[in-house]
């Protein structure tokens, strides 16, 4: 079983929904992305979103696009990202990381050579949101072959034909975005996104996670009554940006542990 089953194995026992929260390689410099992977884990994260940035993100707001540039300035590359897994991986073995990004870097490695070289160091799951379902046959096999799940995104315009394609391809979860636009680009319609994720369940037996959007405690606990998981970006993204250096890692903590604590109200 991959440490991302296993984790959602877990939290299902425990009537629990996984947090994951996403930060991006390399911001606010490369030597504290170790650090505050470490730091959210300790704060409560069951799995962690580790961008691998890109000079056109293009499904991302401002606030992401901006850490993939800070994160750029120090020459952070896809080798460098999964060096720093492979960093994180020397003391916390459990915690699944999810590489979010885009084609482009993967393919100039080569999709074979990286899902090996992604499954060494210790990634979990890639999520590269240009490459669609009906582009995958071939990718997701290659993945699979080496333990590293597939990860597709819906969205609320997603119709009932390409779920069914979706669930033949994905593993791990699949990532259901909330609302019509880019990452922390609007408020959420909470009824309409809850209306939704009965339809992905019919058709699709991977845990659901909810994700863009999704800035505060009170919307993470409402989105953590009806999703598998909570996915929160820019709102941690932002949390960074505003932080001096030296209280990143306390700041991201104190938040981190907020929504995990609201998470779980009962």
């Amino acid at each position: 079983m991959s440490r991302i089953s296993s984790v959602f194995e877990q939290l299902r026992a425990q009537n629990r929904t996984a947090l994951i929260p996403f930060v991006t390689a390399g911001d606010p410099d490369p030597q504290l992305t170790v650090p505050i992977l470490h730091a959210l884990a300790a704060a409560g994260a069951d799995i962690i979103e580790l961008g691998v940035p890109f000079s056109d993100p293009m499904a991302d707001g401002p606030t992401i696009q901006r850490a993939s540039e800070r994160a750029l300035k120090h020459h952070v590359g896809l080798k460098d990202v999964l060096a720093l897994v492979a960093e994180f991986r020397k003391i916390n073995t459990a915690t699944p990381i999810v590489l979010m990004g885009y084609a482009n870097p993967v393919e100039r490695m080569g999709y074979e050579v990286f899902a090996k070289n992604a499954a060494s160091a210790g990634v979990d799951g890639v999520l590269t949101v240009d490459i669609p379902p009906e582009e995958s046959t071939g990718v997701a096999d290659v993945f699979a072959a080496h333990g590293v799940d597939m990860i597709f995104l819906l969205s609320p315009t997603t119709p009932g034909a390409r779920i069914n394609v979706v669930a033949q391809q994905a593993s791990g979860f699949v990532y259901y975005v909330s609302l019509k636009g880019v990452t922390g680009s609007a408020s959420l319609d909470l009824t309409e996104v809850a209306s939704h994720i009965p339809a992905i369940r019919e058709r699709c037996g991977l845990p659901v996670g909810v994700g863009f959007g999704i800035r505060d405690a009170a919307t993470a606990r409402a989105i953590a009554r009806f999703a598998d998981a909570v996915v929160i970006g820019s709102r941690i993204v932002q949390e960074m940006e505003n932080s001096p250096r030296e209280q990143v890692i306390e700041n991201l903590g104190t938040f981190v542990r907020g929504i995990r604590a609201a998470m779980d109200v009962q």
